[in-house]
């Protein structure tokens, strides 16, 4: 290469990471790339295991090593060489759930600014009540240091006092609400969560606030507190039932039967009444998931002396042109400018200069949000309640307005949760951050987005063993003309959108299910009717109000009903017809370590273990089940504890992981690897994928059955012994579906939030047979979803807008797609009829 010419391309050699088939491939730089291919090929192992892998562990290097140490660092890729990588940030998948103190505005960093302008613009009112107005002495007041900070005096009355600074308006800080705390919500026990199903008896579990860990007994001290207990709950005296609500603390002598027939005996059984057996715990307790567990027992507020603003309503008195910095914060985003130029006019000539330095930081901060689409959002929104879309685009708004240049980006599904109208702002971003000078890599399977790629780069051919491999590379219009490539044909409207046969007839006549939500959110007097045994999309812009109807309003309903409890406050009416069941299916991470493996996960592993320890080597041996098990002491390799590998501390350098030297990655002990099954080890069996394990288990009906519904499922190259969390949220999905494909489902709803993630168009016509099937079987399926091949091909669509936050919050379309789209009323519908026009 000539000394003066820069390199034009990433230069990949000898990629092996997960599944690559030792790969060579160059990736185009100051181009905009996506990376297609079917779920499991590869793709984010090229992206994300070596691209960006390689550029943040080689930018880190060039870090002080004091420096190093207090970052995370990343180890080396699996691969020869990589040659030309700029430094590489990533935004992945799943964004980080935000925690109750995140709001759109601490998470975008806005309302720093809000605080800075309020501390420095705003109007502060004296002790005796005079609104002093907005002067630069009070901005220079707040740069004194020490306890002279922030001290003005009132024009008015002359009397001195402190205005409040910054940190006065922090909710997370000195601002607080002392009664909420900051968080804008107060909870208190409800006594119909207190009690479960009020037709069981004490000893069947009616108190539910008595099956929390460490209370199983109190049924038992209530016996001897006086409290009959084999008589439903809805039939004991009001003096009993106020004993087991109200019941003053006791100690009683009691005898509690174990399952094997003993007896245990207690002197001074505690008697803790159902209010305070769940308070108890909850002061005692420090996991999370115990707490999420024990908030189910409250109903939840808004605070009474803040309203929700979180903030020390004593610091509301500040204001900017009339307006206090939670009425401010309440402004959804795409309304500051406007709030801006009134600020400016509001202030003296002498305070411009100023305001224009912190209007514009704060415009400069808002821009990137509007681009996205995100102008709909206020900053007072809490940061749990943004959907997965919401949150990375918030996460790559905070990355363009940093203006950087010379990075590499590798952005993995960033079109998770978007509306199609969404995407175009997006594809402008990715522009933008080309021009920056900036090179971007991007793993999605939106059509458009990677139509609108100036360079396609495709894994395959299959998934798992069967992929790996570059199977084709060029700009969309080279891929579109290609014969061997899979999305060419999605590209150029020739692939097959219709997969199933869709109702022709009366959509209801099955009967339908109805619910009414009254208010909640920016839902108000919604009515919506969903027909039994059909496909059903809940469509919409991302904050249309998709999750408040499905998952606040039709899955809390459906919970309160199977529990025998009064329905949610929001919840006008429920009539859920002949469905009584509800499976929700989200795509959060299947198990929580690299301990849970599909055949874990499954009963594969159950089956596996009981079939290796009836051969005759186990039996001689005494090996029962639970000894071809990683995660007992018995069966687990000594050196790694059943992992697989070992972790290394390495002082100044990233942890090394390492394969395990005693077992060499098989989890297992040696005693456990010399027991075989048709001359494997049950460490050899779980390194076999779905498909080639079919072979194995004909004459075992048990495990058979389980490895076809994974392989009708479209996850026949998964190993047995794959660590589920690190599946796609579209695997994750059809994974956890398995346990619900064997039986009928006559009564059933499933939920399916966004069910295509990680998702190639063709792994979406697997996914189409897969509720198919499910729909064969009498289940209803209800899906939220953006993907326009699964709207073409639902029985019933249900669209949310017009657009999101305040300006949606309606039903704005509904009925059979190729009927909506004859004259489209929706954003939705209008896009749907593009899509039916480019397959004709």
């Amino acid at each position: 290469m000539p000394a003066n010419k820069l390199p034009d391309h990433i230069e990949v050699v000898g990629g092996k990471v997960n599944n690559l088939k030792n790969i060579n491939v160059n990736i185009p730089l100051h181009q905009f790339v996506a990376i297609s291919g079917l779920s499991g090929s590869g793709k984010s192992s090229l992206a994300m295991g070596i691209l960006y892998s390689e550029g943040a562990r080689r930018y880190l290097d060039s870090l002080a090593t004091y420096t190093r140490r207090r970052i995370s660092q990343v180890g080396r890729a699996d691969v020869d060489s990589v040659k030309h990588i700029p430094s590489a940030l990533a935004l992945r998948q799943r964004p980080t759930v935000p925690g109750a103190r995140s709001t759109v505005g601490t998470m975008t960093e806005i309302f720093n600014v809000l605080r800075l302008m309020y501390s420095r613009l705003g109007s502060p009112k004296c002790p005796n009540g005079h609104q002093v107005p907005p002067t630069i002495k009070i901005a220079e007041a707040m740069d004194v240091m020490g306890d002279q900070m922030g001290i003005i005096t009132c024009p008015t009355c002359g009397v001195k006092f402190r205005a409040f600074g910054a940190e006065d308006f922090a909710f997370n800080s000195d601002g607080a609400c002392p009664k909420c705390e900051g968080l804008g919500i107060t909870k208190q026990l409800d006594p119909n969560q207190l009690i479960g199903d009020q037709t069981k008896t004490i000893r069947d579990g009616a108190v539910a606030a008595w099956r929390i860990p460490g209370r199983n007994f109190m049924p038992i001290v209530a016996q001897a507190a006086g409290v009959r207990i084999d008589v439903p709950y809805n039939q004991l005296t009001a003096q009993e039932k106020d004993m087991v609500l109200h019941g003053k603390q006791e100690h009683f002598a009691i005898d509690i039967p174990s399952k094997n027939g003993r007896v245990f005996h207690m002197d001074n059984a505690l008697y803790e009444n159902a209010y305070n057996a769940v308070e108890d715990s909850m002061s005692t307790t420090k996991s999370e998931v115990a707490l999420k567990r024990l908030n189910r027992f409250y109903r939840f507020f808004t605070c009474p002396l803040c309203h929700g603003t979180r903030m020390n309503p004593d610091r509301l008195t500040q204001l900017i042109d009339g307006m206090n910095i939670a009425e401010a914060s309440h402004l959804p985003i795409g309304k500051l400018p406007a709030f801006v130029k009134r600020i400016k006019k509001w202030l003296p000539e002498n305070m411009q200069p100023l305001a224009k330095n912190l209007t514009t930081e704060l415009l400069n901060q808002t821009q990137p949000l509007l681009d996205l689409g995100l102008d709909y959002l206020t900053m007072d929104r809490a940061g749990a309640s943004l959907s997965t879309g919401e949150l990375q685009r918030i996460q790559l708004g905070r990355t363009l307005r940093t203006q950087t240049t010379g990075v590499l980006y590798v952005l993995d599904e960033p079109s998770v949760g978007l509306h199609p109208d969404n995407v175009s702002g997006l594809i402008k971003i990715f522009h933008q951050l080309v021009d920056q000078g900036n090179s971007l890599v991007v793993v999605d399977h939106e059509t458009s987005i990677i139509d609108a790629a100036d360079y396609i780069i495709e894994i395959g051919p299959g998934s798992g063993v069967n992929g790996g491999q570059v199977i084709d590379q060029g700009t969309p219009a080279e891929i579109r003309a290609s014969k061997q490539s899979l999305i060419g044909p999605f590209l150029t409207g020739q692939a097959k959108l219709m997969t199933r046969n869709v109702v022709q007839k009366n959509v209801f006549e099955k009967g339908q299910a109805t619910l009414t939500i009254s208010h909640r959110f920016n839902l108000h007097d919604v009515t919506a009717d969903f027909p039994i045994n059909r496909l059903i999309a809940i469509t919409g812009f991302s904050g249309a109000g998709k999750t408040t109807l499905v998952l606040d309003g039709l899955l809390d309903a459906f919970q309160a009903k199977i529990h025998r409890r009064s329905l949610p406050d929001y919840i006008a009416n429920f009539e859920p017809g002949r469905l009584k069941h509800i499976v929700s299916v989200d795509a959060t991470p299947v198990g929580k370590n690299a301990r849970s493996t599909l055949a874990t996960y499954t009963n594969i592993m159950d089956h596996l273990r009981t079939k290796f320890a009836q051969l005759p080597a186990a039996k001689k041996n005494h090996y029962t089940p639970s000894y071809f098990s990683y995660n007992n002491k018995q069966g687990a390799c000594p050196t790694c504890g059943g992992t697989g590998e070992i972790s290394l501390d390495i002082q100044y350098l990233p942890d090394m992981v390492e394969t395990c030297p005693t077992c060499r990655g098989k989890r297992f002990n040696q005693d456990i690897l010399k027991v075989k099954w048709n001359g494997m080890s049950i460490a050899d069996v779980l390194d076999y994928d779905v498909d080639h394990a079919i072979g194995l288990f004909e004459d075992d009906a048990s495990i058979s059955k389980t490895l076809q519904v994974l392989q009708q499922m479209g996850l026949g190259y998964l190993h047995l012994g794959e660590s589920t969390p690190s599946l796609s949220g579209g695997e994750a999905q059809r994974l956890k579906l398995t346990s619900h494909m064997k039986s009928r489902q006559n009564d059933t709803l499933f939920i399916f939030d966004e069910p295509t993630v990680g998702l190639h168009p063709l792994d979406v016509h697997v996914l189409l047979k897969v509720f198919s099937q499910l729909i064969d079987q009498g289940a209803t399926v209800l899906m939220i979803t953006h993907d326009l091949d699964l709207m073409a091909n639902a029985d019933y669509l249900i669209d949310m807008g017009p657009r999101g936050g305040d300006q949606g919050g309606q039903i704005v379309a509904k009925g059979r797609p190729k009927d909506l789209i004859v004259n489209p009323q929706s954003l939705t519908t209008r896009y749907l009829a593009e899509h039916f026009e480019k397959f004709k």
